[in-house]
């Protein structure tokens, strides 16, 4: 299976944007396995980071995982005050513990902007976008998560099959 559509300015992207080697994750924040790959995908973007571009799309299970949706709309607002990042990896870093609360105390630890966060939260633009990725993953073949995809195909391993496949075509 292919990725559709070609990762493009709307997708969330880190490392190298000019790399070579494209890393897309379809991840869902309360899933487990993803919450097992984070550690592993931090690991590699420090060691190829300067490699390879890698984008987060979500994938949110809803009806297994009640706040994977939230959490993810929630990451939209902390992009539109420049967190992405930062709020993603702090809703990984505390997964065991997630819920709507979590996600406020994260904002503020983040100091992002809490009135105009809770207003961006209600924001369909952003629902929207969760859902297109969710779309993209269904069209691509995405059936659990993570499901990683590299430079447009779909990868049939885990975040540590990243690693031996970047080291070797990296030569690390």
């Amino acid at each position: 299976m292919s990725l559709k559509p070609n990762v493009s300015q709307a997708d969330h992207a880190q490392g190298n944007s000019e790399a070579d080697l494209v890393i897309v994750e379809y991840g869902d924040y309360q899933c487990p396995y993803c919450g097992a790959a984070y550690p592993v995908l931090k690991e590699l973007i420090k060691e190829f980071g300067s490699q390879i571009k890698f984008v987060f799309r979500n994938f949110p299970l809803s009806e297994m995982h009640q706040y994977a949706r939230p959490a993810a709309i929630a990451t939209e607002a902390a992009n539109l005050q420049g967190k992405f990042w930062e709020m993603h990896d702090a809703i990984y870093e505390n997964q065991q513990d997630l819920n709507n609360n979590l996600l406020m105390r994260l904002a503020e630890k983040l100091k992002l902007n809490i009135p105009q966060f809770e207003k961006d939260l209600e924001d369909t633009a952003l629902a929207e976008k969760v859902d297109s990725d969710f779309e993209s993953g269904i069209i691509s073949g995405v059936n659990g998560t993570p499901s990683f995809f590299v430079n447009g195909k779909k990868f049939d391993g885990g975040a540590k099959d990243l690693f031996e496949l970047l080291r070797e075509n990296t030569g690390n």
